[in-house]
């Protein structure tokens, strides 16, 4: 079993019925004795970034819902260290934050791949002991990341992606009905 650590994977179990993460795939960014704080990469914001900041001119940036914790802040992940000062690498080719007035610029001369950055509306958090404890109540799937999969920008296939990189046993829960019953 993956150990939980920045940079892993929190892969929602199949029959997760919480709202905010049922079939979401978490990039863990920060973990320590305080709690645990990461971002979902496979679920979009209903705005786009140039909606939601006014300095953003270049238009129909996709924004991504990063979890139900503080939704009136923006952060990203990135893959551009040298052309955005001020980042943390979470894991080789992931790099959170950085300076954002320099990414606005950046952004506003079209001079950022845009396949190489991720924007995301609030995070999702845990205190101490909660996500632990959210494994072991087997509610996540934790798993290895890649930079890959962090910025795929077809989010409806991220989870299942996630899953089937797991290997077999993992590969028929991307399967799954959302609600069984209606099998």
């Amino acid at each position: 079993m993956v150990s939980l650590a920045p940079g892993i994977l929190l892969i929602a179990d199949p029959f997760l019925k919480d709202p905010n993460f049922a079939r979401t795939v978490i990039f863990v960014c920060e973990n320590d004795e305080k709690g645990s704080f990461g971002f979902v990469i496979n679920r979009l914001f209903d705005q786009t970034l140039d909606a939601l900041i006014p300095d953003v001119i270049y238009p129909g940036i996709p924004v991504h819902y990063g979890g139900p914790v503080q939704v009136d802040t923006i952060h990203f992940l990135h893959q551009m260290p040298d052309q955005i000062p001020g980042g943390m690498q979470v894991v080789p080719g992931v790099y959170w934050g950085g300076r954002f007035d320099d990414v606005v610029e950046l952004l506003n001369k079209g001079a950022l791949d845009l396949q190489k950055i991720k924007f995301f509306i609030g995070y999702s958090g845990w205190t101490a002991g909660q996500l632990e404890e959210e494994l072991r109540e087997k509610s996540w799937i934790p798993s290895e990341s890649t930079p890959a999969l962090v910025f795929d920008p077809r989010e409806q296939q991220i989870w299942q992606q996630a899953l089937r990189n797991l290997g077999s046993n993992f590969a028929m829960m991307a399967n799954f009905p959302i609600d069984p019953s209606l099998n």
